[in-house]
């Protein structure tokens, strides 16, 4: 590690327990579980065990790449919902929702740095608060796969094996590759009332506080992280008539998945 590597870390470090100490910063988080089914590309998720009632549809997204064939055999193009039981094989399948802060009371440090010109500061503050999201998220995941959820409760893993991602199962979030459209978000949001953990969406769907993660979770054991990448112009108009939206507001959602 150089000399400028080992003064960040340092700093980093110094600030990390500045707010240990000071406790004014705040993690929180809240997750649930819910039934599900999936119908061709989408997830509907449902209110309760009866499955009548749908609390929102994940409209998803599927991979339209040529994929390479693996010992004669045509590798899939992927969707999230290739991870949930289908409907109509009466199979009761679930689907876990999260969402995660580790920037409440962050306010506070904001508006001090600011008042102090102290641009380093700020940037430094930031940067720490989104590991610390993200570290919560991680720690949150594994709490549903020993025991919220419990699917895979016998689970031994080291730190490397984490970082490996070795575990079963995935948390995909609204905005990364395997599911890069945000608007999603809004039914989840509504969904586990994360006003009560003071999280929040601006009207661009950016989540407030900053330092916050979001998404589902997923426990099948063949579940993956991938890329949906560039898209062709049927999907587009197939996921405008799935939605009931208007093709050219979609466009706008899906601009940087579309060919």
């Amino acid at each position: 590690m150089g000399q400028s590597a080992k003064q960040l870390f340092k700093e980093a470090n110094t600030l990390l327990e500045k707010l240990v100490n000071e406790k004014r910063l705040k993690a929180n988080g809240v997750v649930a579980f819910y039934p599900a089914n999936s119908i061709n590309d989408d997830i509907e998720i449902y209110a309760d065990e009866t499955r009548e009632t749908t609390l929102f549809t994940y409209f998803g997204l599927r991979q339209q790449t040529l994929k390479p064939k693996i010992d004669g055999i045509q590798k899939p193009n992927m969707c999230l919902s290739d991870f949930i039981a289908p409907k109509e094989t009466g199979i009761e399948d679930y689907i876990g929702l999260f969402a995660v802060t580790a920037g409440e009371g962050g306010d506070f440090y904001e508006k001090k740095f600011l008042e102090d010109h102290d641009d380093y500061g700020s940037i430094m503050f930031k940067a720490l608060t989104d590991r610390l999201a993200e570290a919560f998220a991680e720690y949150m995941h594994e709490r549903v796969r020993v025991d919220l959820w419990g699917y895979s409760m016998n689970e031994t893993l080291t730190k490397d094996d984490l970082i490996k991602e070795s575990y079963k199962g995935i948390r995909p979030a609204p905005g990364y590759p395997a599911c890069p459209e945000h608007t999603v978000k809004k039914d989840m949001f509504t969904v586990l009332n994360t006003c009560d953990i003071g999280m929040e969406l601006t009207d661009s769907l950016a989540m407030k506080p900053a330092s916050s993660v979001s998404g589902f979770y997923f426990s099948h054991p063949e579940a993956k992280y991938f890329s949906v990448d560039k898209i062709d112009q049927d999907q587009l108009k197939d996921m405008a008539l799935r939605r009931g939206v208007d093709i050219e507001q979609l466009r706008i959602w899906l601009a940087t998945n579309l060919r």
